[in-house]
């Protein structure tokens, strides 16, 4: 019998992946540095990272050893059992943060669902079962799950998934944080922020707003979560967004550049609210494995050795100041370029999904936000060439807009 499939119906090109997705009409097949090559060899210059996860580039000489190395070693066992290197990376990111705890996911949103679980159950350990609710922000995007799409609280993200998970706040964005406090009730457990938005459109918070949100925390005895996801692990400068200003949260999510392409996350606690995640309360089959955690160690090891933070301030000084220029040239498409270190975006006056198709076409690849924005996401270890290449090709997308637009 033939078991080939009918093409008669052009089958063939029916994809067997939900399709949830928007897809470029592009395959990459292979990646080296800041550059992508598609099926037909064509090369791309990669400006997205993967929406920020590739933060060493692509194959990496030292992530491509380590992942070949632990291979031939061990993969899973199970976190019944020791795994060495997890205690190893817990230790280091532990020296480097607030944290004296944390737990490893496989992803941003199991992170954020790790910590929405930590602060409610330090108030039902510590007494105040009635705190359950989490404060949130208008643009934030905490994941995909239903709990971390109730937190985000966008229509976009919620519509069609109803009802929402129960328990979340959805504010405003506004400059004046002081408002946050007639949101405050007997039962409010935490605040959730983005110190940077992402999905939101590049939108920072100020030191002062994060400043008030941990003063109102101490005030009404509430937890501050930050959701460092995107804007974490070297992406602005610091190896943690909130280092720039040394206002330090409770909880801390990351994930994205922190396993330099492997699927890796973690939620970081202080002790007052890890002591209370006791065993049975939390648990991954995959998170913290140690192909996973031997990734992450690696990240860390470029990260000190090649002075991955003091390139993401020399790059980042060259790649906006050319923005800058940039925007002057093109006001008719780029209204202003805003965001932290190698976290940037072009706020538009024309939809980002045409910058993006244009950019794509002119083969640089850059990702669309929300308020009309596109974000700029090289790997922190890009060079001052990588940036003449960008601006070449970004100019060259703009001018073809521009054309378009009269």
């Amino acid at each position: 019998m033939d078991n080939s499939p009918d093409n008669s119906d052009d089958q063939s090109l029916i994809s067997a992946i939900v399709p949830t997705y928007a897809r470029m009409n592009a395959g990459f097949v292979r990646g080296t540095g800041t550059h992508l090559f598609d099926e037909d060899n064509n090369q791309y210059l990669d400006f997205g990272s993967g929406i920020g996860v590739n933060c060493l580039g692509h194959c990496h000489p030292t992530l491509v050893k380590t992942i070949q190395e632990q291979a031939t070693k061990l993969w899973h066992t199970s976190n019944i059992y020791g795994i060495p290197d997890q205690e190893k990376l817990a230790k280091r990111l532990s020296q480097l943060t607030f944290a004296d705890s944390m737990f490893f996911t496989n992803s941003g949103a199991e992170a954020v669902e790790c910590a929405i679980k930590m602060a409610r159950r330090y108030h039902n350990a510590t007494g105040n079962t009635e705190r359950y609710r989490i404060i949130t922000f208008e643009g934030s995007f905490h994941g995909r799950t239903l709990a971390t799409i109730a937190a985000g609280g966008s229509e976009k993200l919620t519509k069609g998934f109803g009802p929402k998970v129960e328990g979340f706040d959805v504010l405003s964005f506004d400059r004046d944080m002081k408002k946050v406090n007639n949101a405050i009730t007997k039962e409010t457990a935490a605040i959730m922020i983005e110190p940077v938005q992402g999905e939101g459109g590049i939108r920072p918070f100020s030191a002062e707003s994060l400043q008030i949100l941990r003063d109102l925390c101490d005030q009404h005895n509430l937890l501050l979560i930050y959701d460092e996801i995107q804007c974490g692990t070297g992406r602005t400068g610091e190896l943690f967004c909130h280092q720039h200003c040394g206002i330090t949260p409770d909880i801390m999510t990351i994930a994205k550049g922190i396993g330099g392409g492997f699927p890796l996350g973690a939620c970081l606690a202080s002790q007052k609210v890890a002591q209370y995640m006791t065993v049975g309360t939390h648990g991954s089959t995959y998170g913290g494995n140690p192909l996973a955690m031997a990734m992450g160690n690696a990240v860390l090891d470029v990260f000190e050795s090649e002075n991955i933070l003091d390139n993401v301030v020399k790059m980042s000084d060259n790649l906006l100041l050319k923005l800058m220029k940039l925007r002057q040239k093109y006001p008719e498409i780029i209204e202003t370029v805003r965001g932290l270190g190698l976290m940037l975006g072009l706020k538009l006056h024309i939809e980002p999904k045409d910058f993006v198709i244009e950019a794509f076409k002119n083969k640089i690849l850059v990702i669309g936000a929300a308020d009309h924005t596109v974000r700029i996401l090289p790997p922190l270890n890009i060079t001052v060439d990588d940036i003449d290449e960008a601006i070449i090709l970004l100019d060259k997308t703009c001018a073809q807009l521009l054309k378009n637009k009269v």
